[in-house]
């Protein structure tokens, strides 16, 4: 258990290590990286502009000089700062050191993730990053189950939402039951966000690729009433032929 002591002395350095990641990106932001990236971003793109091999180098140095005085919930506290203004690297920092602590997540750092989404995801790069590489491990490794994402469903931010089928892709592997999945996701086929449609396409297309036969039948269902956006996605890689059963009627 943390003392007070050491909850000051945690505090002092994630501070100290969160001034040197913004002094580390403010010296080496290049507004020609921005301008080149930012047209992938509809949303809104606000970044520094650093080269992705420094990024790599740098944050590797920093979690070796600070991991044994931070520990997972150093790192955490670190991603609430980092998060906050929604600054492209900032965050991707935050997500890459959650990372490296997959064996020490909790139920409780579930909620964690959803503030994290809350207050500092605003574009599909953090959203599908965040998803993947740290939502997913909640699901594979059973700390949590599918229930846990169920209000995420049903929440005011569409990246919340555009989470569910996203974090759902690498447990595609993993999930006996195909049905178990699609049942899950038919609440938000009538969602009216892009970025959700997207990401439920994504997944469905995905879906299809390893249970042609459910998907195509949940498909068929929804493809006179969803987005034709989710359609769009989801039949990206069939054949022409097959394409034809999904259109949606005029």
């Amino acid at each position: 258990m943390e003392t007070g002591n050491k909850r000051k002395e945690i505090t002092l350095t994630v501070n100290k290590l969160a001034s040197e990641i913004r002094k580390f990106c403010k010296e080496n932001a290049d507004e020609k990286i921005v301008k080149k990236y930012a047209r992938y971003f509809v949303e809104g793109y606000t970044a520094y502009g650093i080269d992705g091999k420094l990024t790599e180098s740098q944050r590797k140095l920093w979690f070796g000089k600070y991991k044994e005085d931070l520990g997972f919930e150093g790192f955490l506290k670190l991603g609430d700062l980092l998060v906050k203004d929604g600054k492209y690297e900032e965050v991707f920092f935050a997500i890459w050191f959650a990372g490296r602590f997959l064996k020490e997540f909790s139920p409780k750092t579930l909620d964690r993730f959803y503030k994290w989404i809350e207050i500092g995801v605003k574009n599909w790069a953090h959203s599908d990053v965040l998803s993947g590489e740290i939502l997913s491990p909640f699901l594979i490794n059973n700390i949590v189950s599918l229930d846990a994402f169920a209000e995420w469903r049903k929440s005011d931010n569409k990246w919340h939402r555009r989470a569910v089928p996203v974090t759902m892709l690498k447990f595609l592997k993993n999930e006996p039951s195909i049905k178990t999945l699609l049942d899950f996701i038919d609440p938000l086929m009538m969602d009216e966000e892009k970025v959700v449609r997207q990401g439920l396409g994504w997944f469905l297309r995905e879906a299809w690729k390893k249970y042609p036969v459910p998907a195509g039948k949940f498909l068929l269902k929804w493809k006179d009433k969803c987005g034709r956006l989710i359609t769009q996605y989801a039949t990206e890689k069939m054949k022409p032929k097959e394409k034809e059963r999904f259109k949606k009627k005029k």
